[in-house]
């Protein structure tokens, strides 16, 4: 049942549509042109990001440029907000080519390659710019070659950003507050180990399942950044949210590897483009847009908590065993690739 006291859920579209505009104009440096006759190739991308959001505007960005730059004969169809299946799912038809490319979270990519995982380890990156160097200029190569080895091309990195906790139940201040709690967890390894960590009890739940999760209370909370909470109406179903920033998340856009090799090389440098330029692009709106939904939240009634530095360091002691526990499983070689540089 709604909250009365709550904003109705059309202030929170305003909200949403106008961060889309922003986010466009920096976005659509082009007027599209008509084109006439079929294309020669189509590419099905698949993608959870709900529309109208910025990732949604860096794709519609990319399907502009590879079609004006193609003229007509490369067209790359967006499939959004989760259309296609989950981003597990959508990953493994990837792989096999039954979806061409696909956007999604580091994590979920690890369903493929499971190392890659050690991006999203809590409290790894003290910093976006950490986070940035790492993925731009240290780990790229082991990259694409763990990415080659399943199949897949690396295009180009985004991101989702640094998560936090949403609860029906108030804020999260210790570990104590996360006691016997029930909490949706991204499948895979890492999420689940870094909640057990955080006291909870996590579920996997895919993205396209988690919304009717919370509202109908078969878990008590989530972990995810405030703009993707917001833009998938997550946080309809919560009453709080605590910034933990506990795991900063990249994403990544990849293509099945066959049908990389199989394009015209024209094609391909208009679909990869400046792999850091298309980085930069994508961080630079996810984050702008994130800082203003951290400014609504209040205003649509779900409240408010910025971790002090002491939760923050306590939450990080009681992380710290889930590095080890992926090290064990899948080896130190990535890990420490990326340690080094921190």
């Amino acid at each position: 049942m709604a909250d009365p006291s709550r904003p109705p859920v059309r202030a929170r579209r305003r909200f949403l549509a106008g961060s889309a505009a922003v986010a466009a104009s920096t976005l659509l440096l082009g007027r599209r042109r008509a084109y006439a006759g079929d294309a020669e190739i189509t590419l099905k991308l698949a993608v959870v990001a709900p529309p109208g959001t910025p990732w949604a505007r860096h794709i519609r960005w990319l399907t502009t440029r590879v079609m004006d730059g193609t003229g007509g004969r490369v067209v790359i169809k967006p499939h959004l907000g989760g259309a296609l299946g989950d981003e597990v799912s959508t990953l493994s038809r990837c792989r096999q080519g039954g979806v061409e490319m696909w956007a999604g979270s580091v994590v979920a990519c690890a369903s493929a390659v499971p190392e890659i995982a050690a991006l999203e380890l809590p409290y790894l990156f003290p910093t976006l710019a950490a986070a940035d160097d790492i993925l731009d200029n240290r780990v790229t190569g082991e990259i694409e070659s763990m990415m080659t080895k399943a199949g897949l091309k690396l295009l180009f990195f985004s991101e989702n950003g640094y998560r936090s906790i949403g609860t029906n139940f108030g804020f999260v201040h210790a570990v104590a507050d996360l006691k016997g709690k029930r909490v949706r967890a991204q499948p895979g390894d890492v999420p689940t180990h870094t909640w057990r960590a955080m006291g909870a009890s996590p579920l996997s739940i895919p993205e396209t399942e988690a919304l009717t999760a919370l509202q109908t209370g078969v878990v008590d909370g989530f972990a995810n950044t405030p703009l993707f909470a917001y833009a998938a109406s997550w946080l309809q179903a919560a009453t709080h949210v605590t910034l933990t920033r506990h795991s900063y998340q990249p994403a990544l856009v990849v293509m099945n590897l066959d049908t990389w090799q199989a394009l015209p090389k024209t094609a391909q440098a208009l679909i990869r483009g400046d792999p850091k330029q298309q980085a930069r692009l994508g961080r630079k709106i996810v984050r702008g847009v994130n800082k203003q939904v951290l400014d609504v939240i209040p205003a649509i009634g779900v409240e408010l908590h910025e971790s002090t530095s002491s939760e923050l360091a306590a939450f990080k002691a009681a992380c710290e065993p889930t590095h080890k526990q992926f090290t064990d499983k899948h080896g130190d070689s990535f890990y420490k690739a990326i340690t080094k540089h921190l």
